[in-house]
């Protein structure tokens, strides 16, 4: 476990702002049509109470991939039949 002056270190995640804007497109959210499933896993899952996931995560290190983005992915790829990171 790392400490930092008698505390215990915080995570560090990886950004990720997925209304950045681009060179080209302007936008990423350029790229998902409005009626796109993948739309309806970000709002529910920015919905749900992840805390007792991040609690989990060590402070240290290199920053992470934040729990809500990678449960996203995950719940995605299952939704189009997709159990394997080799697909």
């Amino acid at each position: 476990m790392f400490y930092f002056h008698g505390m215990k270190a915080k995570p560090v995640w990886k950004t990720d702002h997925q209304s950045q804007l681009s060179l080209l497109p302007p936008s990423y959210d350029d790229f998902v049509p409005q009626n796109h499933p993948v739309r309806i896993v970000n709002a529910i899952v920015n919905r749900i109470d992840i805390s007792s996931i991040e609690v989990t995560y060590k402070g240290g290190g290199t920053s992470s991939y934040h729990p809500r983005a990678l449960l996203k992915i995950l719940i995605y790829a299952y939704l189009r039949n997709l159990y394997s990171s080799r697909k």
